[in-house]
């Protein structure tokens, strides 16, 4: 199942599609050449609309805006934070450097630290192994311990699973790290847009979390006057990965 969801997020990618349909267009070109010209045409005009940012925009304030960030008042209820990788960069920048590298969803790890300054009997529980079908020997959860060791983090009050390699697989190895704890409250930290498809994984094996989202990528609103093809184009690919995800959860569950 693993594999073939790596596989599958081919799919949430508009340029495989776009190459798909150039491939048929230039297959077509000898046989019915005012169609695949028409066909390559249509591709291009659709590739330059897609840097519109505006409609992937929009799905994506979708997936983020349905769970609000809880309160102070809730927050202190707490035991502690689970946190989902997704924060780390690639382990090869690790190997070659010596640094820990946070991508775009540096939040999932910055926002926690926060809280445990904050809150000084939080704990934090952070899930995360190798989600890459070409592995490299360093886990997220291996990035991570050294990541907060470097930010003067008490480490006493951080545990780290590293055997997971995607959404399901953190809420099950989660669930069995913390037994009955779990039933204790945890804030659950990960991407807004994520959020919708994690937060069901963790209720299915009887977790008791709280929705902190964190990461978010759009305002209130997008003018249509933004206009980044290279950006929007990965807005899509998380809005499609997300749909595609949240499906694949709902019919396997």
């Amino acid at each position: 199942m693993f594999v073939i969801s790596k596989l599958l997020s081919a799919v949430t990618q508009p340029m495989f599609w776009l190459g798909l349909w150039w491939l048929l267009a230039l297959l077509l070109l000898g046989r019915w050449r005012r169609g695949a010209v028409a066909m390559l045409w249509v591709g291009l005009v659709c590739l330059v609309l897609l840097g519109f940012g505006a409609i992937p925009n929009a799905l994506l304030r979708d997936l983020e805006n349905r769970y609000p960030i809880p309160s102070a008042d809730v927050i202190e209820k707490q035991v502690g934070v689970i946190v989902l990788g997704g924060g780390t960069g690639h382990p090869d920048t690790f190997l070659v450097h010596g640094q820990v590298p946070l991508n775009e969803s540096a939040e999932r790890m910055t926002v926690p630290m926060g809280l445990l300054h904050r809150y000084p009997g939080f704990e934090l529980v952070f899930a995360g192994g190798e989600g890459r079908l070409a592995t490299t020997g360093i886990t997220e959860a291996m990035l991570a311990e050294r990541f907060f060791q470097e930010q003067g983090v008490d480490m006493s009050r951080l545990s780290f699973e590293g055997g997971s390699r995607n959404t399901r697989e953190n809420a099950q190895q989660i669930a069995k790290f913390l037994g009955a704890r779990c039933q204790e409250p945890w804030l659950l930290v990960t991407s807004a847009w994520h959020m919708a498809r994690s937060l069901p994984e963790f209720e299915a094996v009887d977790c008791n979390v709280t929705p902190y989202p964190v990461d978010f990528r759009t305002g209130a609103s997008t003018p249509w006057t933004d206009y980044a093809l290279v950006g929007s184009l990965g807005q899509w690919q998380t809005v499609l990965h997300e749909w595609l995800g949240q499906l694949v959860y709902r019919l396997t569950r």
